[in-house]
C-alpha cells in the first residue's frame, strides 16, 4: 500500500469519526436544528409539495434535512451506515443508481466549497435532472459583518485570489474547502458562472440571502451557546429580515437556485 493511499485512508477515517460526533452533537441541539428547519423551508418555498418530489441530497454526512423531509435520497463520499448512497459527486454523470434525467431536484448545504471542482459538478450534476429541474444549494455569503466571522473565527480557508474556480491541496473531504469559492462564481466572477450557460437556464438563477447572525449565535455544532428556544424562535424572524434587508452588511448565508435547460 502506498503511502499516499495510506494517507488518504488516515484523512478518510478521521472525516468519519468527525462527521458521527458532529451528527451527535447536531441532533442535541434545538436552535441549530430549527435553524436548518427553517433553511430547509425556505429552500423549498417554491414547491407546493416537497414531499412529492424526487430529491437527491449531496453531502448528507451532517446533514438533517432526511428528519423533515423523508422522501430525500440522502448521499456522501463518505462510506457511512445511515446513507442511501456512496459516491464520489464528482462523478455522477457516472451513477448508476440515478437515472439520468430523473431527478426534480438536486440539493446540498454548505457543500460546494468543499468541492475540488464546484462548476464541474453542476455540469455533470445536470446530467440527473429533469429538463427545469433544480439544483439548490446554500452557502457562505460575504457582508462586511460575516466576512470578519468567515476570515477570523472559522476555522474553514478564505481566499478570493484563487484564479480558477477550484480548490488547490485537496486532502480529506472536510479538510479541504475554499469557503469563498461559491460567493466567487455566484456575485464576483461571471465569466466562471457563464460556464453552467449550456447547462443551465441563467436568465432564471435565483440568488437570496439567508440569515445574518442567527447561525452563529447558536455557537455551530462545535459549540452551544447557552440562547433560551423561545427567545431564539422569536429573534430568527428579524435576523432573517434584517439581512435580507440588508444583505450588503449583514447577510452570512445565501441560497443559489440553477435550472436545468
Amino acid at each position: 500500500m502506498s503511502n499516499a493511499t495510506t494517507v488518504l485512508e488516515s484523512e478518510q477515517a478521521k472525516d468519519r469519526a468527525a462527521t458521527l460526533r458532529n451528527r451527535a452533537r447536531l441532533a442535541a441541539h434545538k436552535n441549530l436544528l430549527f435553524w436548518y428547519r427553517e433553511l430547509y423551508r425556505d429552500q423549498f418555498e417554491d414547491f407546493s409539495n416537497p414531499a412529492a418530489l424526487s430529491i437527491l441530497e449531496i453531502g448528507s454526512g451532517t446533514s438533517p434535512l432526511k428528519q423533515f423531509l423523508s422522501n430525500v435520497v440522502t448521499s456522501d463520499v463518505l462510506d457511512l451506515s445511515y446513507l442511501d448512497l456512496v459516491f464520489d459527486c464528482h462523478e455522477i454523470d457516472k451513477l448508476d443508481a440515478i437515472k439520468d434525467n430523473s431527478l426534480d431536484v438536486i440539493t446540498l448545504t454548505n457543500v460546494l466549497h468543499h468541492l475540488k471542482s464546484p462548476i464541474a459538478f453542476l455540469k455533470r450534476a445536470a446530467k440527473k435532472l429533469k429538463s427545469g429541474g433544480k439544483v439548490i444549494a446554500t452557502e457562505p455569503f460575504f457582508s462586511v459583518l460575516s466576512t470578519v466571522i468567515f476570515k477570523y473565527l472559522h476555522h474553514e480557508a478564505v481566499d478570493f485570489r484563487v484564479s480558477e474556480p477550484e480548490l488547490g491541496g485537496v486532502q480529506g473531504p472536510l479538510a479541504s474547502a475554499n469557503i469563498a469559492l461559491p460567493w466567487l462564481i455566484f456575485f464576483r466572477r461571471p465569466e466562471w458562472l457563464h460556464r453552467l450557460n449550456d447547462n443551465f437556464d441563467l436568465a432564471t438563477l435565483s440568488v437570496r440571502p439567508f440569515s445574518a447572525l442567527s447561525y452563529m449565535v447558536t455557537g455551530g455544532i462545535s459549540h452551544r451557546l447557552p440562547v433560551p428556544r423561545f427567545l431564539y424562535r422569536a429573534l430568527f424572524p428579524v435576523d432573517l429580515a434584517i439581512s435580507r434587508r440588508f444583505p450588503g452588511f449583514c447577510a452570512a448565508f445565501f441560497t443559489v437556485t440553477l435550472a436545468r435547460r
